[in-house]
C-alpha cells in the first residue's frame, strides 16, 4: 500500500538534493580561477549525467539488491524485487531517484579538490567508477543491510556514506595529481590562489545550506507518524544549528589567528557543519548539534592548513577538509552525543567503537579502490593535463571555450619559469633584436640622472615568470594591466561556442611598465626576452622610452629621487 505523503516527501527530498549540484557547481567555480569555469561547470553537469544511468545499471543493485554482508546484488536496470529494502509506502522508482541523487553528490565532491588540472576524459571515467561500485558497495554496508548496519552503525543521511567517501577519493586524487603550478614557492611555502568570484561561491554555499534541509530532513523517508513529525523538526533544527555554530567558530578562529575574519573559510565552515551533523542529526539534541558545529568550526581551518602547508596536498575548494575530515568527525561524535546510546548519555563505549570502525572501514575501502582507479588512469590515458594546458586554462584547452565570461579576459597568474620552445620556429639567436633609437636631442631629466620607461607586452601565462625574473635582477616596482590587442596576424580563432566558431581579432595580453634609473636597460630587456621567448608568433613586444621627469606624490620628490623607496 503506497503512501502519497511519504512518496511526495521522498520526491521533494530528491529534488532538493538534485539542486545541490547547482550549489556545488557555484562553489567550485567561484573558488577557482575564471579560465577553468566552463570546465568545472561541465564536470558538475556530467557527474550527474554519467552517474544517473550508471547507478541505474550497476550501483543500485550493488547497494540494495540483496541482503549479503558485503555486497548487494547484480541487477542491471533495476528489475528485481526490492520490497524488503523500500521504505514504508514508497514506490520503487521514487526510492531509486532519491538514492540516485545521493550517489551523484558523492561523485561531485571529488571534482573540487582536483580542479584546474585534471583531464576531462579521466574525470568522466573516475566519476563513473565512483557511481558504479565505490559508493554503492560501502553504501550497502551502511544502508543496504550490510555488515556495518548489522553491527548498529549509525549514519542517518551520509556523513560517512556520502561525504567522507567523496572526501577520501578527493584526497587521494589531489595527492596523486600534485599541486597546481605556482601553488608553492621555491621554499615550499603555500601561496594563495584566489578564486575569481566570491559572490558565486557564497551563493553556492547558501543553495547547499537550503538544500541540506532536504538532504537530512527528507531522509526520514516518511511523514506519517507523530514520532516522525517530531523527528523531522528536530533534524531541521540540528542541521541549521551545526552550520551556523560552525561558521561562528571559524570566523572567530580566523579573526584571532589572522587578525581579520576570513570570508572564504567562514563560508566553507557552514558546509563543514552541515556535513558533520548529517550522521547524527536525528539522534542528537540541539546542544549536541551545537557541539558538533563547534568541532567542525575548529577542525576545518586546522585541517585546511594541515593539508595545505604540512602534507602539501593542493585542494582548491577545501573538499578534503569539509567532506572527508568533518564527515568522519561528525560520525564519530555521534557515538559520543547520541541521546540514546551515546557515551555522554551513559550508553557505554560499544556504540562509539562501532562508529569508529565504520569510519575506518569505509575510508579504507574508498582509498584502496580509488587509488587503483587513479593509478590505472595515470599510467594509461593520463590523469593530469600538460603544464601548458594548465596555464592556458582548461576552458580553452579541454573544451575550446575562450572564456566562460564572454568579452572579458583574465590573468593567468601562476607560471613555471619556462615552457617548451615551439619546434621549428625562429631560434633566439636569429630573432629580431630590440633596437633603441636615441633622439637627436634628449632633454636632461630632472636630477640629472637618465630615466627610461620599458613597456613589455606579453602573453598572460608568462606574466608570473616575468614578474619573478624582474624582481630577481633588482626591479623594485612595476605596473601591470590587462590589455587587448593583435599584431599582423590579426588574432586567431579561439574555438567554438554552441557549435558556432568564435573569431577573436583582439587577443588578451599583459602590459608591464617599468621605469629604471640604476639598472642597465639592456639587462632588463635581455632578461625579459629570455623569459618570454618561445619562438612562436605572439611572444610579445618591448617598447623603450626616455622619461623626462617623475614626481612622487607623497613627498614631492622628483626625478631619480622619486624612484627610490624610502620605507622610513
Amino acid at each position: 500500500m503506497y503512501s502519497a505523503v511519504n512518496t511526495i516527501w521522498v520526491l521533494l527530498g530528491a529534488a532538493l538534493v538534485f539542486f545541490m549540484q547547482a550549489g556545488f557547481a557555484m562553489c567550485e567555480a567561484g573558488f577557482t580561477r575564471a579560465k577553468n569555469t566552463g570546465n568545472i561547470l561541465m564536470k558538475n553537469l556530467m557527474d550527474f549525467c554519467i552517474g544517473t544511468p550508471t547507478y541505474w545499471l550497476l550501483g543500485f543493485g550493488l547497494m540494495f539488491g540483496g541482503a549479503g554482508a558485503v555486497i548487494g546484488g547484480f541487477d542491471p536496470m533495476v528489475r528485481g524485487d526490492y520490497a524488503a529494502a523500500l521504505p514504508a509506502g514508497v514506490p520503487l522508482f521514487a526510492f531509486l531517484i532519491f538514492q540516485t541523487v545521493f550517489c551523484a553528490t558523492s561523485a561531485t565532491i571529488v571534482s573540487g579538490s582536483m580542479a584546474e588540472r585534471t583531464k576531462f576524459i579521466s574525470y568522466c571515467i573516475y566519476s563513473f567508477c565512483i557511481s558504479a561500485f565505490i559508493y554503492p558497495v560501502s553504501g550497502h554496508w551502511i544502508w543496504g543491510g550490510g555488515w556495518l548496519s548489522q553491527l548498529g552503525f549509525h549514519d542517518f543521511a551520509g556523513s560517512t556514506a556520502v561525504h567522507m567517501v567523496g572526501g577520501v577519493c578527493a584526497c587521494i586524487g589531489a595527492a596523486i595529481l600534485g599541486p597546481r603550478i605556482g601553488k608553492y614557492d621555491r621554499d615550499g611555502k603555500p601561496r594563495a590562489i584566489i578564486g575569481h568570484n566570491l559572490s558565486l561561491g557564497a551563493l553556492g554555499v547558501f543553495i547547499l545550506w537550503f538544500c541540506w534541509f532536504g538532504f537530512n530532513g527528507c531522509s526520514t523517508v516518511s511523514m506519517e507518524s507523530d514520532d516522525v513529525l517530531v523527528s523531522a523538526g528536530l533534524i531541521f533544527v540540528n542541521t541549521n544549528m551545526a552550520a551556523a555554530v560552525a561558521s561562528c567558530v571559524t570566523m572567530v578562529y580566523t579573526w584571532l589567528r589572522c587578525k581579520k575574519p576570513d570570508v572564504g573559510m567562514t563560508l566553507n565552515a557552514a558546509l563543514a557543519g552541515l556535513v558533520a551533523i548529517t550522521a547524527g542529526c536525528d539522534v542528537v539534541s540541539p546542544t549536541g548539534a551545537a557541539i558538533i558545529g563547534i568541532a567542525a568550526g575548529l577542525l576545518l581551518p586546522i585541517s585546511v592548513s594541515f593539508f595545505d602547508a604540512v602534507v602539501k596536498i593542493d585542494d582548491p575548494v577545501g573538499a578534503i577538509s569539509v567532506h572527508g575530515v568533518c564527515g568522519a568527525a561528525g560520525t564519530i561524535l555521534t557515538g559520543l552525543l547520541a541521546v540514546d546510546g551515546g557515551v555522554f548519555y551513559g550508553g557505554g563505549f560499544r556504540f562509539l567503537a562501532i562508529q569508529c570502525l565504520g569510519v575506518l572501514a569505509t575510508a579504507l575501502w574508498a582509498a584502496v579502490m580509488i587509488t587503483i582507479v587513479f593509478q590505472i588512469l595515470k599510467h594509461t590515458i593520463g590523469l593530469r593535463v600538460s603544464a601548458e594546458e594548465e596555464l592556458k586554462g582548461l576552458d580553452i584547452t579541454e573544451h575550446g571555450l575562450p572564456s566562460a565570461y564572454g568579452g572579458f579576459a583574465f590573468t593567468y597568474d601562476d607560471t613555471p619559469d619556462g615552457l617548451p620552445v615551439a619546434a621549428g620556429e625562429v631560434s633566439v639567436q636569429k630573432a629580431v633584436p630590440v633596437e633603441v633609437v636615441t633622439p637627436l636631442a634628449v632633454t636632461v631629466p630632472a636630477g640629472g640622472v637618465k630615466m627610461t620607461k620599458i613597456d613589455i607586452l606579453c602573453k598572460m601565462e608568462r606574466f608570473d615568470a616575468l614578474k619573478r625574473a624582474m624582481f630577481d635582477i633588482g626591479i623594485t616596482g612595476m605596473t601591470a594591466i590587462n590589455v587587448m590587442g593583435c599584431g599582423e596576424q590579426r588574432g586567431k580563432s579561439e574555438g567554438y561556442f554552441r557549435g558556432a566558431k568564435v573569431e577573436a581579432t583582439m587577443l588578451p595580453s599583459i602590459q608591464v611598465s617599468i621605469v629604471v634609473s640604476k639598472l642597465p636597460v639592456d639587462l632588463v630587456v635581455n632578461t625579459a626576452r629570455k623569459v618570454l621567448y618561445t619562438g612562436s608568433i605572439g611572444d610579445g613586444k618591448i617598447f623603450i622610452y626616455n622619461v623626462e621627469n617623475v614626481v612622487k606624490v607623497r613627498t614631492g620628490e622628483q626625478g631619480y629621487d622619486a624612484l627610490q623607496d624610502d620605507v622610513n
